[in-house]
């Protein structure tokens, strides 16, 4: 039964969650980094560190993915682990067998799937059903829900566990990296905030736009806890219009009206030309004239080039990619990743 809660977990629908333009091939899992020899070239010693380095500067892209993916495995394993572990200390208190424990725990925790779920759910997936009727995909889509539903409600078991039970500390680390931020760069939030939030995104991008309000979200629970900062990366070989956008954003902000603009772009994504940037400015009441010039004369091009620059430089390769104290989360995740990380990085920053 447990295998079979870690498989709903961790399977289902794949779901895109990123803009991203055409993808590179990916190299093999990297052996943790440190200083071991790597190889001798007579008496010279080349170690892992070096080969890093190297590594880092010459596809930044592929090795960043490459860290993050070994980190993703480690980390659901040591999930699984510890889940297991709370589970059997759970089911022993009340002298049952762990599966037995773990299949009553979850059945009592599952909502049915009503037949609304169904039609709403075929409804809001119309592109990936290929044509195919409502009746014809009704049994895949229940099965489908009922499975997702046993998978929260596992997760909502362990959960519960873990408040309750023996304290839980993962000290288990992400790949970490420096994003250089400037004083001016657009922000929300209090400059001293213990989680920094680093936003490299691209207004035509649909799934930035999706990520939007889950950001603005944790910035009113979290308050000056958490620091949002905007970087541009616009995907110009996919997003035409996205790099000027990027320009027309960097105008706002030099009169202070970024994020009001900024809201204005993601409502406005298929309208994105320069017209219609100027109308927006004027809509905002921003000082025409200079927004248009700065606009025009491509005043803030070379900082849009500076950000994609960064961003290039730390593997990222898709939009949204955020950095949160420097962790890396690529796309559009739910509200619930977020806050599972900041509350992380917010325990971390209270230790001693």
């Amino acid at each position: 039964m447990i295998a079979a809660m870690r498989l709903f977990a961790t399977c289902a629908v794949l779901v895109a969650l990123a803009c991203a333009a055409p993808a590179q091939q990916r190299s093999p899992l990297p052996p943790a980094a440190g200083g071991d020899v790597a190889a001798r070239v007579g008496d010279r010693t080349i170690t892992l560190s070096e080969v890093d380095d190297r590594w880092q500067q010459t596809q930044p892209a592929n090795r960043a993915q490459a860290m993050q993916q070994l980190y993703d495995g480690r980390r659901q394993a040591l999930e699984e682990i510890v889940s297991e572990m709370l589970i059997a200390e759970a089911a022993q208190a009340k002298g049952l067998d762990p599966d037995k424990f773990t299949e009553g725990e979850v059945a009592r925790r599952i909502q049915p799937v009503t037949e609304g779920q169904v039609i709403a759910f075929y409804q809001g997936n119309q592109s990936q059903m290929q044509g195919r009727s409502l009746a014809s995909m009704t049994p895949a889509i229940r099965r489908y829900l009922e499975e997702d539903r046993r998978a929260t409600a596992y997760r909502a078991l362990v959960d519960e566990l873990r408040k309750g039970g023996p304290r839980v500390e993962m000290v288990l680390d992400a790949p970490r990296y420096e994003v250089a931020v400037a004083p001016d760069d657009p922000s929300l939030g209090g400059a001293n905030a213990p989680v920094t939030v680093i936003e490299f995104s691209d207004f035509q991008c649909p799934f930035c736009l999706r990520v939007a309000p889950t950001l603005k979200r944790l910035h009113e629970a979290y308050g000056d806890r958490v620091r949002i900062v905007w970087k541009d990366f616009p995907l110009t070989s996919i997003h035409p219009e996205a790099f000027k956008a990027a320009e027309a954003g960097q105008c706002a902000r030099e009169q202070g009206k970024f994020w009001e603009y900024h809201d204005r772009l993601f409502a406005n994504q298929q309208a994105l030309q320069p017209e219609f940037l100027k109308k927006y400015a004027v809509e905002l009441g921003l000082d025409a004239a200079a927004f248009n010039a700065c606009l025009d004369t491509a005043k803030y091009a070379e900082r849009v080039q500076e950000h994609m620059g960064i961003g290039n430089a730390l593997g990222v390769a898709s939009t949204p990619s955020l950095f949160i104290n420097g962790r890396l989360l690529a796309g559009a995740h739910p509200y619930e990743t977020f806050v599972a990380i900041i509350d992380e990085e917010l325990q971390r920053a209270a230790r001693p």
